[in-house]
């Protein structure tokens, strides 16, 4: 059973599995497609991901001396796809024969606890690659919780990747008028037809003093660019008292952050946003669940199109072809997405 594996920084195999054994409250799923993300997985496949050097204590919720993961890594990959070709007896949600979105990484077959897939069959006509989704659309949906959007509010996006780009969708079907920032002209055009009011290549400039010419600045930014330049600019951006919500997952020191200037001034509020949990004053009514459900929900109305995003579609075989260009042509891909089936 094929499975792609991470063998060492910049090598990826596609290697063989055994299946495993379908056990009781359980359903076996053969994979269709499987989406990358390009931001966590890059971090796999280069090296620079902080479990590779730094051990996670959950308890203490600290990152400690040590080492949490090791290569060879296999089965990253949390945007899945695929359909139940068997079920333990005990077993009547979801039906052999449906098809469902879940995690259960790059692998050809899984076995996966049935009541981890419970509400997520795809409804019969919805074209099954809309459902690799799931889990950024709901990392999106998070970060724009955290930004606790208000109709009118002014909001600056940085980064119109994937994740970005829903970003703008969600937050434009909130109520406010977003301004997408990002160095891409093509993404920028998408962020446009995602509902942007007005869109900013940032090699052109400071996105904080555009946007002061037109308001004191951004209510709110989101970041998700993964960059400390991106994060310093955001802080810039928005106006005294304002939030800044860190969805990006920035590697290494934070060079480029200079928290003296306009964090300091302008008593900024820095949130940071993680598909681990959702903002804490949400605690009591969200879980990650209903962010998942609640985006699938809207791409199934038609209110969010995932169609645009996705740039590539390979077979699982070509999955080193696959890694070495997001490593080395970034821009060039938006949503990649692995073919499982023949």
């Amino acid at each position: 059973m094929r499975v792609i594996t991470f063998e060492k920084p910049g090598q990826v195999r596609v290697t063989a599995e055994p299946s495993a054994e379908l056990v009781p409250g359980s359903v076996r799923v053969r994979t269709v497609y499987s989406g990358v993300s390009a931001g966590t997985e890059l971090t796999a496949y280069r090296g620079t991901n902080p479990y590779l050097n730094r051990k996670w204590d959950t308890e203490r919720r600290l990152f400690l001396d040590g080492q949490t993961h090791a290569y060879p890594l296999s089965g990253w990959g949390y945007q899945e796809v695929g359909e139940v070709v068997e079920a333990a007896p005990d077993v009547a949600d979801p039906p052999v024969g449906s098809l469902v979105w879940g995690i259960w990484g790059h692998r050809a077959e899984a076995v996966v606890p049935a009541e981890k897939l419970v509400g997520h069959v795809l409804p019969p006509g919805i074209d099954p690659l809309t459902g690799v989704f799931a889990r950024v659309g709901a990392i999106a949906l998070n970060a724009v919780h955290a930004a606790d959007v208000h109709l009118g509010d002014q909001i600056a996006i940085f980064g119109q990747g994937v994740i970005g780009l829903l970003a703008t969708r969600l937050a434009v079907l909130s109520g406010a008028r977003v301004v997408a920032a990002d160095a891409l002209p093509a993404r920028l055009e998408l962020a446009r037809r995602f509902g942007a009011a007005e869109t900013f290549d940032v090699q052109s400039g400071s996105v904080a003093e555009f946007m002061r010419k037109r308001v004191e600045g951004a209510d709110t930014a989101i970041e998700l660019s993964g960059s400390n330049q991106g994060l310093h600019e955001a802080i810039r951006t928005v106006r005294k008292g304002g939030r800044v919500v860190a969805a990006g997952f920035y590697q290494g020191d934070g060079v480029g952050l200079r928290l003296g200037e306009e964090f300091h001034h302008n008593q900024v509020q820095l949130v940071s946003s993680q598909i681990g949990g959702v903002a804490s004053w949400l605690a009591h009514r969200w879980d990650i669940e209903r962010l998942q459900r609640t985006f699938m929900e809207l791409v199934y109305r038609g209110e969010v199109d995932v169609h645009e995003l996705v740039s590539h579609v390979m077979t699982v075989e070509q999955a080193a072809e696959a890694y070495d260009l997001l490593d080395r042509q970034p821009s060039d891909v938006l949503q990649l997405v692995f073919r499982f089936e023949e």
